[in-house]
């Protein structure tokens, strides 16, 4: 073979490599970026997912704390009406006694 058929060869292997190797660097370009989006939407995703177990916690807090709530309020109104009860018990016993105090203080008079 002439040595100007090999130089040509040579040029010719020369850029084919130089394109083989800038279609490489493009492809990896490309994975990269899709590897960088590809983690976005993984971060994306899980920033997501966090703000929802988030309220989902927060909501099970508020109704376990309404429920605590309630029970709170019902024994407060149960004991209210066992102390009024009691009030009104002790009324009762108080106006007999004072009624017969009295009724004593008048039949002492007479």
């Amino acid at each position: 073979m002439p040595r100007p058929e090999v130089l040509d060869r040579i040029k010719e292997a020369e850029q084919e490599a130089d394109e083989i190797v800038a279609e490489a660097e493009q492809e990896a370009d490309a994975r990269i970026e899709e590897a960088r989006e590809e983690a976005d939407e993984i971060r994306e995703q899980a920033r997501e997912e966090a703000a929802q177990e988030a309220e989902q916690r927060l909501e099970q807090a508020r109704e376990e704390i309404e429920a605590e709530r309630e029970e709170i309020l019902a024994e407060g109104q149960q004991a209210r009406e066992e102390l009024e009860a009691q009030a009104q018990e002790s009324i009762d016993d108080v106006i007999d006694h004072v009624t017969d105090l009295f009724e004593e203080a008048v039949h002492a008079q007479t």
